[in-house]
């Protein structure tokens, strides 16, 4: 295969007449050289369509050999096309050899002599390897490279060794539990003891000294512990460190060891307490922290981008101060915890509070037997799935959820599909790298090792996974004293000078052991700043009923080695809560239209009746009905009409910024509406009412009406609302504010929240406002009603359409009162709000105009009296005078008046007309006719008294006076 680079377009020479090729022709140039294997060579400035469309390369073209992957070109790298057409150095050929590792070319104290090729060293080389004075070789002093490999391991120079009958001892002082609670002395002393035996035999490491180890069976009890300590500190030899098992009887030996200036090595103890340096201070170990799963949480959180975590934990100590830790490494990364749950034996209660707190990333905390009562009661509560995550303890058994428990009342087949597709972090033990330690042994190989010198098998042997662990700790602490002395060195402190009084030899070792890195069989050893192993950790999911790796996390570099192998029922890794959509909602726009429709066909009519009441101002009968009152009052109606606008308007229409003043416009334009609509209607009524109900005291003011005082009522209330609205503005503007609304689930199977929520007109004192304004104007409702119940009895020309104006007083004033309250109860309800509210706006408008303006009209077109009017203008030449109209009208009314009075007294002669001839007829009947007059006259009565005869003509007088 070519490998080719491109660097310039290159002049191509043509081929000879006829398409001829000869190898050789100088004028073709060279032809072109296959490359070797596993290599290519560089045509620069040819790309490779175009060599393989050509045979030959121009006289004086370079090409340049290249290998691939630890490869080394032997022979000529560059040849040169010549002019007799052949490359240079065509006798020496070209190949792509692979190299042996280069690390065999140095040696650390001592010196290699390469023999057979050349740097880098190629098949055939030979290597021969010499130590500097005071060291010798360890391992072969020749190699050999062939195939890439060289035959021998590399060896290493030691500084030569005091004989071991002059090296001086330094004793160790272990306690080992081969019984009880964990008994991991079991794999841990053999492995102890291995590798004490592998530290003194080098030559490099302690040269003058040979660790030697006085041990005791803790039992993991720390009482017998407490015996065994006593010895070990008052009885002689004196010991440079203690090595203590699990983590009870690390605590006891970790706190005595402070006051003899003894370093403590762990090799078994997980504990986060022992993490406490105030507490421990001399206190190490090469077990990993329970503390140390949570880095590796933190990481996969991160990874997935959960902010929000649950836990649920089993109360006991070592996973209260797990989660504790936990609780700051999430803060520091920006993580919350939102829920917290504990539990001692029922972990019913707790697992529904997960479930009623919505916890969807979930940390569980207890041990194998309690596990399986919180996943029981996990598939009760549908607590698993797509939707949930839930992170364990990786130390559990692979089969813990099929185990048979009489304490659960799940099946087997339940269980495992509550447990589906959960993580668990565990902590590794064993170098899952298959590289060499510092004992020049790989992992597996230790493990074979240890296996042969166990006398059972490993399964049945206690503390075989945390040996490797022991292991690494006796070359920790190896490389410690080893920094301590020098290493064999003048620099160093004589570590035979140390006693239980001696701080000084107690900080070096402090210092030589917090400073510690290096490999082990357990892998890369560090300590963090509380004195604990900083290790990997293994990430596992449950895949189809059996664990499966997914990742390893090395906490000391902060790097997630990730296999990409992770599965998720959902498809993808699920929300660490439920996604909240927040939705506004919005104004019907059907209804918005509709509204608007039916307030634009009100405002034309509004402005058809102040059309109509302008033109016809000159009509009398126009005139008697105050038509500069019933202007406003069309006026008020096409702003409240036109405050429907604005009130429909919301954030579907408008941005943020504009909300306030759409509110603003809502308020004035709603105000000044019904103050210039209704104050004009209002005014007409206290008018009437005024003069009319009281008729001897009003007498005279019903023969004149001054129209100024009733605009100036109307100005008065108008300018009321104008005060009050601009001291509310300026006080406490309305603005935009929000109102929530519960959640809701949508309908398709989504892990979301709706999360409805609805914009409002509002200000911080709203209620107060509000009640100032409906009070002041629910008292001019309810007076207004008063007053058109009072007069709607009084007949007067000076307001002739005063109980139409009753009328729509009684419309407007009840839909009002209605409205008002329906709509404060029902604001959270967008289009039933709008719709009662713009309606009763409509409708109240619509009737006003209709009461107020359709009879004119009708009165005017079916009487005609503004034609009969026009008429008889035209027949006089000149209109008639509006006071001269008025004089005229009121002299017709009076002449009406005394018709009628006339007609009364009339009347009132006829009777006593009447009853003067029946008198006449009673006293003839009592008197008898006296005889005739001599003189010839008619006979003669008694005489009538003169006065009697004289008032009777007199009353009969004053009858027709």
């Amino acid at each position: 295969m070519l490998l080719l680079l491109l660097l310039a377009p290159l002049f191509l020479r043509p081929l000879g007449a006829g398409g001829a090729q000869t190898p050789n022709a100088t004028s073709e140039g060279c032809q072109i050289i296959h490359p070797p294997w596993e290599g290519g060579i560089r045509y620069r400035g040819l790309t490779r369509d175009q060599v393989k469309a050509i045979n030959f390369l121009p006289v004086d073209y370079e090409i340049e050999y290249v290998c691939r992957g630890e490869r080394e070109v032997v022979g000529p790298k560059v040849r040169k096309c010549l002019a007799n057409g052949s490359w240079t150095d065509m006798d020496t050929p070209s190949r792509c050899v692979r190299i042996c590792s280069k690390s065999y070319l140095t040696l650390e104290n001592g010196k290699v002599f390469l023999t057979g090729g050349d740097l880098p060293a190629l098949d055939g080389a030979r290597v021969d390897f010499r130590c500097d004075p005071d060291f010798h070789l360890v391992g072969s002093s020749r190699s050999i490279c062939s195939q890439g490999q060289w035959s021998t391991p590399k060896p290493h120079c030691q500084v030569n060794r005091t004989p071991h009958s002059e090296r001086r001892a330094v004793y160790i002082g272990a306690l080992f539990p081969m019984s009880g609670g964990w008994p991991g002395g079991q794999a841990c002393q053999p492995a102890v003891e291995m590798a004490l035996e592998d530290v003194n035999s080098r030559r490099d490491i302690l040269p003058d000294y040979e660790l030697k180890l006085i041990h005791h069976d803790s039992k993991c009890d720390p009482g017998q512990a407490t015996k065994y300590l006593y010895e070990l500190l008052y009885n002689d030899p004196i010991k440079i460190i203690l090595m203590p098992g699990c983590s009870s009887v690390s605590t006891l030996v970790a706190e005595a060891a402070r006051m003899w200036n003894l370093i403590v090595l762990s090799y078994g103890s997980s504990s986060p307490a022992l993490s406490n340096r105030q507490r421990f201070p001399t206190f190490f170990r090469t077990h990993p922290s329970a503390t140390l799963h949570n880095p590796t949480r933190v990481k996969l959180f991160e990874k997935w981008g959960w902010k929000k975590i649950a836990t649920i934990q089993q109360t006991t100590e070592v996973f209260t101060s797990t989660l504790d830790d936990l609780e700051e490494r999430v803060k520091e990364a920006g993580i919350e915890i939102t829920f917290r749950q504990s539990f001692f034996s029922d972990p019913a209660v707790p697992v529904k509070n997960l479930k009623r707190q919505d916890a969807r990333i979930i940390v569980g905390l207890f041990y194998e037997t309690e596990a399986r009562k919180v996943f029981c009661e996990v598939y009760k509560e549908r607590l698993f799935g797509k939707k949930y995550v839930w992170f364990l303890i990786g130390w559990y058994a692979d089969n813990w959820f099929k185990i048979y428990d009489p304490s659960i009342n799940c099946t087997v087949d339940e269980m495992t599909e509550a447990v589906e597709g959960h993580i668990t972090t565990e902590i590794v033990m064993l170098n899952p790298a298959n590289t060499r330690s510092i004992s020049n042994m790989t992992s597996q190989e230790f493990v074979e090792k240890l296996t042969k010198r166990l006398k059972r098998h490993p399964e049945e042997t206690g503390g075989f996974q945390e040996a490797p662990l022991a292991y690494d700790a006796i070359w920790a602490l190896a490389l410690a004293l080893n920094k301590t002395s020098g290493g064999g060195g003048r620099s160093g402190v004589r570590l035979e000078d140390f006693n239980y009084n001696n701080q000084t030899i107690t900080d070096q070792i402090y210092r030589a052991m917090n400073s510690s890195s290096f490999e082990g069989v357990s892998g890369h050893v560090v300590f963090d700043a509380s004195g604990s192993r900083m290790a990997w950790t293994l990430i596992e999911q449950l895949q189809g009923g059996s664990y499966k790796k997914i990742g390893y996390y090395d906490s000391t570099k902060d790097d997630l080695s990730w296999s990409k192998t992770d599965k998720w029922i959902g498809g993808s890794p699920p929300a660490d809560q439920t996604l909240v959509i927040k939705t506004f909602r919005f104004l019907s726009q059907k209804l918005f239209i509709s509204v608007s429709v039916l307030s634009s066909l009100g405002i034309v009519l509004a402005v058809v009746c102040l059309s109509f009441n302008i033109y016809n101002s000159h009509v009398r009968y126009i005139q008697n009905s105050q038509p500069n009152l019933n202007n406003l009052t069309a006026v008020g109606c096409s702003l409240a009409l036109a405050a429907v606008f604005p009130l429909g308007l919301d954030g579907y229409h408008i941005g943020r910024n504009q909300f306030p003043f759409v509110c603003q416009a809502r308020l004035w334009l709603l105000g000044l509406g019904f103050s210039l609509g209704y104050g004009s209607m209002f005014t007409k009524i206290w008018w009437v009412h005024t003069v009319f109900t009281k008729k001897e005291e009003k007498k005279e003011w019903r023969k004149t009406l001054e129209p100024w005082k009733l605009y100036a009522t109307v100005g008065l209330l108008v300018g009321m609302d104008v005060l009050t609205l601009a001291i509310w503005q300026i006080v406490d503007p309305l603005h935009r504010t929000i109102e929530t609304f519960a959640k809701e689930e949508p309908k398709e199977d989504i892990d979301v929240s709706i999360l409805p929520q609805l914009e409002h007109c509002s200000s911080k004192k709203m209620n107060t406002w509000l009640g100032i304004f409906y009070g002041y104007k629910g008292l001019l409702l309810l007076l207004g009603i008063f007053l058109a119940y009072e007069t709607k009895s009084v007949s007067t020309e000076k307001i002739n359409d005063h109980r139409a104006v009753g009328m729509a007083i009684y419309n407007v004033a009840v839909l009002c009162l209605i409205t008002a309250p329906v709509t404060m109860i029902l604001s959270s309800q967008q289009d039933a709000a709008f719709a009662f509210a713009s309606l009763a706006i409509v409708f109240s408008s619509y009737i006003t105009l209709v009461v107020l303006f359709v009879p004119k009209m009708r009165r005017l077109i079916t009487r005609g009296e503004w034609q009969s009017e026009a008429q008889d203008t035209m027949k006089t030449g000149s209109s008639t005078n509006n006071n001269e109209e008025e004089k005229s009208r009121l002299l017709e009314k009076e002449n009406r008046e005394l018709e009628k009075i006339i007609a009364e007294k009339e009347e009132r002669v006829s009777e006593l007309r009447h009853q003067l001839q029946s008198r006449q007829q009673l006293r003839s009947r009592r008197h008898p006719p006296t005889p005739p007059d001599p003189s010839g006259g008619l006979p003669r009565g008694p005489p009538e008294p003169p006065d009697r005869l004289s008032c009777d003509g007199s009353r009969v007088h004053l009858l027709y006076k």
